[in-house]
Formats: structure tokens, sequence, C-alpha cells
């Protein structure tokens, strides 16, 4: 069995895409001594600034999500990444339209077969649980100077987007990771 479908993969760049496009003019690439503008409009739809929000925006996703699919697979069970289509679309309608603020589920896992209540709790932790060591581990680099200076606005954004997702994923409201790991805590102690 491969760990990864094609669909799989193609949801992976899809959403990849969509998040880069939606961050661009957010997460800005820092500006080099050697800046050339009219380089920014010859490449178009995969700018500096694009790949940058790729760069800083789809591994907190992608990994997020990976973190369920993987221990989901270790408790046997079945599970699939997935983009999620709708809010793509409505993230890129919100994009066009110029919103100040812009909040999407980019992606999930279904997860298919039976398991425990405490199963579901760790499964549920897993993603925010990887944001976690994201966040931490950026944080520790810029800290300890682990990379170049040139790297530090890369690391800050990414401690910075992990740190969020973590912390939001983890609020114990219904359908949020938190509320998961919540409930699957109480049912299998209580």
């Amino acid at each position: 069995m491969a760990f990864f479908t094609l669909e799989e993969i193609f949801d992976m760049v899809v959403m990849t895409i969509v998040v880069g496009y939606i961050f661009s003019g957010l997460f800005k690439k820092p500006v080099q001594e050697d800046y050339d503008p009219l380089k920014q409009i010859k490449q178009g739809f995969f700018s500096d600034d694009f790949k940058f929000a790729v760069l800083v925006a789809a591994p907190a996703i992608i990994f997020h999500e990976l973190g369920h699919k993987f221990v989901a697979l270790s408790y046997g069970l079945e599970a699939q990444f997935q983009a999620a289509y709708f809010f793509l679309m409505l993230a890129l309608l919100m994009k066009l339209m110029n919103f100040g603020f812009i909040f999407i589920v980019p992606a999930y896992v279904s997860i298919i077969g039976r398991a425990t209540p405490l199963e579901s709790s760790i499964i549920a932790f897993s993603g925010p649980a990887v944001n976690l060591i994201l966040w931490l581990f950026a944080a520790f680099a810029i800290k300890k100077n682990l990379f170049s200076k040139k790297h530090n606005v890369a690391l800050l954004l990414t401690s910075k987007i992990n740190m969020f997702l973590f912390i939001f994923n983890m609020l114990p409201i219904p359908g949020f990771d938190g509320s998961k790991v919540f409930m699957g805590l109480v049912q299998s102690f209580l």
C-alpha cells in the first residue's frame, strides 16, 4: 500500500497553489539589494512573493494534516488527505474581492474505521502537535541563530503561523481538533 495516492498528491499541489496565492500579498519575500521590479512582473503568477508564501504557509497546513493521517494509519485506520475545494474556492473569491481577513479550512483528512475514544483523541492531537513542534523549532532556531540571518523572516513567519494553528486548533470548539481531543479524553477516562 502506498502512503499517498495520486489524488492526495494532486490535492496537496492544488491546496499549496491556492494557499500560496492567497497569502502572496501578505507574506512578502524580503527585498534583496539587487532587486529588479521588472523581474517580478516577468515572473507573473509564480513571483518571488508567491514562492515565499508557499514556503512559509503550505508546510504548516500539509504537515498538520499528515500528522493526522500517519497517526490514523498507525492505528490501522484508512486515512486520506483531501483539499477542501469549496473553502479554497471561497478563499479565492474573497482574495479577488480584496477581503481584509480570509479564514479557511484548506484541507482535511478523512478517516475511515473504528477507533477507541483515546485513539481518536490522539489522532486529533497529532495535527496540532506537529504545529507545536514546528513553532517551537522555528522559535528556537531564531533564538540560537541556527540559520543565517537571511532565513530569519521565513523562520519568524513559520513560527507565527504554526503558533496560530496550534492554539486555534486546540480550542475546544465543536469541529476543531481541540474539541475532539477533549471529548476523546473525557470518554476514555470518565
